[in-house]
This record gives C-alpha cells, sequence and structure tokens, in this order.
C-alpha cells in the first residue's frame, strides 16, 4: 500500500476538525500510512479565483509540487470537496495548456517555490480507501456493523464537476461514476449501514453562498434534508466538510428562522466507518459536531 501525502486544506484545520480527527484515526486503524503535507498552503478555493483564475492553479499547484519535489510522493490525497476539485483543476489544466504549466512553472522560480511537473495525482479520501482496500477488504477490517442504520449518502456538487477535470471516473465497472457516485454507497453497505435511494446526493447546498445569502443556503439545505427524510434515512453521511457544516447550520437555521424541523442525523462517512470498526464516538469527534446523534447512535445499538 503505497504512502500518500495527506492535505487537510484550511477547512480541515477548522469548522471540519472532526473530519479531520476521524479521518486521521480511521487511516491508522486500517493500517494505511499518509504524511503530512509540508509548508502547504490554501489551494484557491472561494475568493482567490475573482482575482485572478491562474493565482488559484499556482496554489493548487504548489502543494502538488511539494508532495514529489519535497516529499518524493506522487500522490496527495484531499478529503475536501473542495481541495480536491481544485487540486484536479490544476492537474488538468497544467496537462492540457502548455501556457498553464509555463506560466505556474515561472511563478514557481520568481518565489523559489518547488517547480510543479506534472507527475502528480490527486485523490479523494474515498477513492484511496476504495483502491486499497475496496468493500471487501474494509469490512474484513471491522469489528462491528452499523446494523442496519438507513444512510442517504450526499457527495456534493463538487465531487464530480465539471467531468472532464476527472478522467478517471465513468470507465466502467469499479470506476466511480460522476452522473450517480457510489463509492461511499459501497463502503458504508459494507459497513452494516442501508443505503437509501437520495435522489439529491450530488445537488449543491449552497456552501458557497452561506454568508452573502443565508436563506438561500438554507432552502437549499432544507431541500436536502427533507428528501432524505422523504426517502427514509436516519442519517446523512458526507464527505465534504464545507457540505457537513452547511447542513448543519441551516438545518438549525432552518427550525429558528423558519420554524421547520427536520431530524435525520448527520454524520461524516469517516465516522461511521470507525464505529464500525469499533472506535470509540469520542475517538472520532461526533461529540464536536453540531448534529447530536450520540444518544441515536446509542439507541441503535452501533457502540
Amino acid at each position: 500500500m503505497a504512502k500518500v501525502a495527506y492535505y487537510p486544506g484550511c477547512a480541515l484545520e477548522g469548522s471540519g476538525g472532526p473530519y479531520d480527527k476521524s479521518t486521521r484515526v480511521l487511516v491508522n486503524s486500517l493500517g494505511l500510512e499518509m504524511e503530512n503535507l509540508r509548508d502547504y498552503n490554501c489551494c484557491g478555493a472561494m475568493e482567490v479565483k475573482n482575482v485572478h483564475p491562474m493565482l488559484q492553479t499556482y496554489l493548487s499547484a504548489r502543494n502538488l509540487a511539494i508532495a514529489t519535489e519535497q516529499m518524493g510522493l506522487d500522490t496527495v490525497m484531499a478529503p475536501c470537496n473542495g481541495c480536491y476539485h481544485n487540486l484536479k483543476k490544476a492537474e488538468f489544466e497544467t496537462a492540457t495548456s502548455e501556457e498553464v504549466m509555463q506560466t505556474i512553472q515561472d511563478l514557481a522560480r520568481k518565489s523559489d517555490d518547488p517547480v510543479y511537473t506534472g507527475d502528480v495525482r490527486t485523490l479523494h479520501l474515498l477513492e484511496w480507501l476504495m483502491e486499497e482496500l475496496g468493500p471487501e477488504g474494509i469490512k474484513k477490517k471491522f469489528t462491528k456493523s452499523l446494523n442496519g442504520i438507513k444512510i442517504a449518502n450526499y457527495y456534493g456538487c463538487m465531487y464530480t464537476r465539471p467531468r472532464q477535470i476527472f478522467p478517471e471516473k465513468d470507465q466502467g465497472p469499479g470506476s466511480e461514476s460522476s452522473y450517480k457516485p457510489h463509492f461511499m454507497d459501497d463502503l458504508l453497505e459494507a459497513a452494516g449501514g442501508v443505503n437509501v435511494d437520495f435522489p439529491l446526493k450530488t445537488a449543491c447546498c449552497g456552501g458557497a453562498h452561506t454568508l452573502s445569502d443565508s436563506d438561500t443556503s438554507t432552502q437549499l439545505v432544507l431541500n436536502l434534508l427533507q428528501a432524505a427524510e422523504d426517502s427514509g434515512a436516519e442519517v446523512i453521511a458526507t464527505e465534504c466538510p464545507t457540505c457537513h457544516s452547511g447542513l448543519e447550520m441551516h438545518q438549525v437555521r432552518a427550525e429558528t428562522e423558519f420554524g421547520i424541523k427536520t431530524n435525520v442525523k448527520i454524520l461524516y462517512f469517516t465516522q461511521l466507518l470507525g464505529l464500525a470498526m469499533g472506535l470509540s464516538p469520542r475517538k472520532l469527534g461526533i461529540h464536536e459536531n453540531v448534529s447530536d446523534s450520540i444518544g441515536f447512535l446509542k439507541d441503535r445499538g452501533v457502540f
């Protein structure tokens, strides 16, 4: 099993702390190996691209260059959808445009940064787990079960879009689908969960506009929460810190501002897999979630 460079980005050091905690303890318990990306910077998400799109590409390419030039690793693993998207975008743009590659290399030399040469790939945490273990391999590691908890798997919009920057998807059996992603479904089913037919698994949560247009973001999240409950889900599993935080915050806001209450619990998929590994909720950071699921999980006999 190859070692990867772990890129937590900005969110996992802040609001996505439980995702970082559960990722680290899960990876360690599975016997996989990752090393923190050294001296990493923001991937350029959100505002930077409005300054100049090339600046965003350069910031992401710098992270990729650190992995290969300073750490000798050829794979960067990013659990955050936004980071994953931007790193993959930098991969795509430098691979398909000599002008882009030349520009980011010139910027790196002027900044005395490591120079990106295109020899690095980015994987989402979901992809890494599927590549190294897959459902059958990870199933051998479980000591407990999710006991049939009904789960709506929510991937968000940036995990699959735009499709051209993810050439490894939609390649037939065994590959991820950009139209109907299933990697999280496959892993959580192996852990004893029951995946419901959730029609909005790649719909936008409005995360990018949660501060500038809170009402719209709340409505987009409410669409997700109500669709999950209508599908019979007891839990929404997430794999993005921005989506997760948005679902939690706007679930509360929908009730306090608009009087609309939903009861579905929100958990990172890493927390659910960790529970099936027999890891404690505290080690997985479940007590740090805004969505209070401890009582529910205990009643279902998951721990």
